[in-house]
């Protein structure tokens, strides 16, 4: 509110939307959305910059606050980044052709971009780091480890070796990071982007998207899709993981994990 009100705005209040891992809120009369993040685990600049380049070439991606200079907010070890708030519409099913043009769409512009990233693989190995060091992730069995660290290795050396097209990413456009406005769907949340497939994108959305998204590859969608079910379960083992019921669903996952190799029939070990 600080921060807002040295820039202009009036910010009388602020209602809180979301807090988990990052802490996101509604800032009044002023109607501002505002994120703010550890200042030790965010890459809040980059994520500025991208969505300025993004949004200037005509991507359906959610809007910096216009009133001010685009930029990041440093205070006490957090940072601050301020955004456009939208209305959400009336709730509703969002149909699995609108999310797949919107992506389409994201990725048509991501393409025209030349922007230093990681590859998916590297976040892999993040994910592998964190599964192999047992004081981060005290609470993870044995077998469901090793489960983990198989999978993770395994699915993310074929993939990486693959030899096929790459792009530029957005790295988890699940359900969380669309918005439902009045402009259409729009994308937020871009400091996970990254370089590889774009089946890799659509193993985040819901699975009947890819069904509306052209070219897709199917094999290379399926081990996307189990890929990422082991990442975002290896981080719902972190200590550190503020997600809300996050542990019940990394047991929940783990097990889906488990059905998901079955039915490959793929055997992840070594």
């Amino acid at each position: 509110m600080s921060i807002a009100s040295s820039l202009g705005l009036t910010a009388d209040d602020a209602i809180v939307l979301n807090n988990s891992n990052k802490l996101t809120v509604r800032l009044l009369p002023c109607d501002v959305l505002a994120r703010v993040a550890p200042e030790a685990h965010q890459v809040a600049q980059f994520e500025v910059e991208l969505a300025q380049r993004l949004a200037d070439s005509g991507c359906p991606v959610a809007a910096l606050e216009p009133r001010v200079e685009p930029g990041v907010y440093e205070r006490d070890g957090f940072v601050v980044t301020l955004w456009t708030y939208y209305e959400p519409v009336t709730p509703g099913e969002v149909s699995p052709a609108d999310y797949a043009d919107a992506l389409e769409r994201l990725h048509a512009g991501m393409r025209k971009l030349d922007v230093p990233t990681p590859h998916i693989t590297d976040r892999v190995e993040r994910a592998q780091q964190l599964v192999a060091n047992r004081d981060r992730t005290p609470a993870l069995a044995d077998a469901d480890r090793e489960l983990l660290g198989d999978t993770l290795r395994s699915l993310g050396r074929v993939i990486g070796e693959r030899g096929g097209a790459e792009q530029l990413v957005h790295g988890e456009p699940h359900p969380g990071n669309v918005l439902t406005t009045k402009n259409g769907l729009l994308f937020i949340d871009f400091e996970t982007c990254c370089r590889g497939p774009v089946e890799f994108d659509l193993a985040h959305a819901p699975e009947e998207v890819s069904a509306h998204y052209p070219g897709v590859n199917q094999d290379l969608l399926r081990d996307c899709q189990i890929l990422v079910l082991a990442m975002i379960t290896t981080w719902r083992w972190d200590r550190g993981d503020q997600l809300p019921n996050g542990r019940q669903l990394g047991t929940e996952w783990l097990s889906q994990i488990r059905a998901a190799l079955d039915r490959k029939g793929l055997d992840t070990r070594d």
